[in-house]
This record gives structure tokens, sequence and C-alpha cells, in this order.
């Protein structure tokens, strides 16, 4: 079985302090170096606005200043990765402020892309675009609901959004249709989530977990030479050994794993697999930013991954 040795974690450490964000520096510290999570939520607060939402390139492909769901999303994935739950701290309380101005959203949840975005340097995909909206919403809007299922007063309004959001991206399930980038994710948080907080009585948990399991399944590239593309591996949806979804694809995951250790520039991190440049060379200098960003995020990511499957060496 490969394992990331001791160098390459050294060289991965020293890669982070050299290049990383402040944000991404406390997150490694954090997991590996025994930081704080005070750390790690003063460098969060740094992208979050006066009206609660989070923008200010904290999701490092869009570079628009202002709120979105989709990047204060990121921000509450990074609370939930630290398990941090204090819904009376300020940066909580500032995202549930900004949930509630009712600013990009509709009946149907909360928006994917924002107009605002074609004013900044941005990637493709997050060019505002209503039609895609449509199925791109529903892993912001399983992820939105979560949230607010999780912490929310049960008479406010805004529960009730989320229940009634919940339930309408539960019907979309009924039919084939087109979920975007993050929503087969997002119904997998959404179907965690309800579970924890044992909602069976309000909603099909059964049907929910058994559609969520074949579109997990179904959404893993099992091609290993498609890896190097942009698509869905196992770890995009199998963190740990004690994942659901573990079992019956452990043959699939442990060669990823190897994988991820194979293709390690060296004495460096990881590439991704994306680029801003689909008909245009726009924006090569923040591209060239952004990329350096994600690789740090990407870093920490895999570096997790490695070790909760035990393939790192003792550091």
């Amino acid at each position: 079985m490969k394992k990331l040795s001791k160098q390459a974690f050294e060289e991965i450490r020293i890669w982070i302090y050299r290049n990383a964000r402040q944000l991404e520096i406390e997150l490694w510290q954090y997991y590996f170096e025994n930081g704080s999570k005070e750390n790690v939520l003063s460098a969060l607060s740094l992208y979050q606005n006066d009206d609660g939402g989070f923008g200010n390139t904290l999701e490092p492909d869009s570079w628009n200043p202002n709120s979105s769901h989709y990047t204060t999303m990121r921000a509450i994935d990074t609370l939930n990765d630290i398990n941090f739950a204090d819904k009376y701290h300020p940066i909580i309380e500032g995202i549930f402020k900004f949930i509630e101005s009712g600013i990009h959203s509709d009946e149907d949840g909360w928006l994917f892309s924002i107009p605002t975005n074609d004013i900044y340097p941005h990637a493709p995909w997050w060019t505002y675009d209503s039609e895609a909206n449509k199925y791109e919403n529903i892993g912001v809007s399983a992820g939105i609901s979560c949230f607010i299922l999780k912490f929310a007063d049960k008479d406010s309004q805004i529960y009730q959004k989320a229940l009634t959001v919940a339930s309408k991206l539960i019907d979309k399930l009924h039919a084939p249709g087109k979920y975007g980038e993050m929503g087969v994710g997002g119904y997998l948080d959404l179907k965690d989530m309800l579970f924890q907080l044992d909602m069976a009585d309000k909603f099909d948990l059964k049907f929910l977990s058994k559609t969520v399991k074949q579109l997990v399944n179904d959404s893993i590239e099992r091609d290993d030479t498609k890896w190097g593309l942009y698509g869905k591996k196992p770890s995009d949806f199998i963190k740990l050994p004690d994942s659901e979804f573990y079992i019956g694809n452990e043959e699939i995951l442990q060669r990823e794993l190897d994988y991820i250790i194979d293709i390690r520039t060296e004495n460096g991190v990881w590439g991704i697999t994306w680029s801003w440049f689909e008909n245009n060379e726009k924006y090569p200098k923040e591209f060239a930013i952004s990329e350096n960003w994600w690789k740090a995020v990407i870093a920490i990511e895999k570096v997790r991954l490695l070790r909760n499957f035990g393939r790192i060496e003792i550091y």
C-alpha cells in the first residue's frame, strides 16, 4: 500500500507556508499542527461582508466582492469542517442576516450565480445564467436549507422556507433531470442533515436515501484514465472509511489514493483539472493567482483524505 512519505508531507507543508492564503495556512495548522478554531474563524471573517454574506474571492474562481449564496456556502462548509456550531457567533449570525434578507433567492431556493459576477474576473461557469441556475441552484439550495434547519428557530419564516425548499428538492428526484455541478453532493448533505435531525415524519427519507445512493454511485467516474479531467472521483463522496458509500467502492477508492500519491508534482502539491480559458484568454493574471489559491485548498483536502485512510507515514 502506497503512503505519502514524511519528506513529501514536509514538502507540502513548506509549499503551503510559501504560497497559500492566510485562511488555508490557518486550516493547515488546524488539521495538522494543533492550530485553533479561533484563528480559522478570524481568517474566514475577512471574507464576510457587512450584509453577513461572503464574497471577496473566498471562492477563488469568482472575484466578485459582493455576497452570494454559493460563496457563503463555502464559508458554511469551512465551519462544518472544523465542527463549529455556535449559532450566536457573529459569523453565523451574519450568515442568517444575509439569508433572511431574501436577496438572490426565489420560491425554489437560492441562486448559484448572480448578475454582479459578470463585472469582475471569473471562470466562465460563474457568468450569470438564469437558465443554468434552474439546475445549478440545487446544490446551493440544499446546502443553505441544511444550515437553516440546523440552526434556525423552528417558528421562524426562514425555517419554514427551508422546509418548503427541501421538500421541492426531494420532489425533483422523482423524475430524471439535471442536478448541476453541486447537486448530488447537495442531496447527500441534505439526506444526512434530515436523518441527523430525525425528520422522517416530514420527509420520505427511505426514498431519499435510496435515490441519493444511486446518484452517488452513478456519478463516480470509474475510468481512472479520465481522473485527470474535471469530473467526480470516488473521494468527492467518500471521505472516511465509515462512509456508507465506501462499501462496494473499496477497490476504486484505494486505487484513487494510490493515484493521488503518484501524481503529486516533485517537491510540490497537486495541480487543478480546470481552466478559465474556454473560448478566450480573459483574465490570465487573475487565473494564475486563483490557480495557486486552489492548489492550497486541494492540497489540504488530499492530505486530509490520505490521513483518513492511513496513507501518510507518521509525521
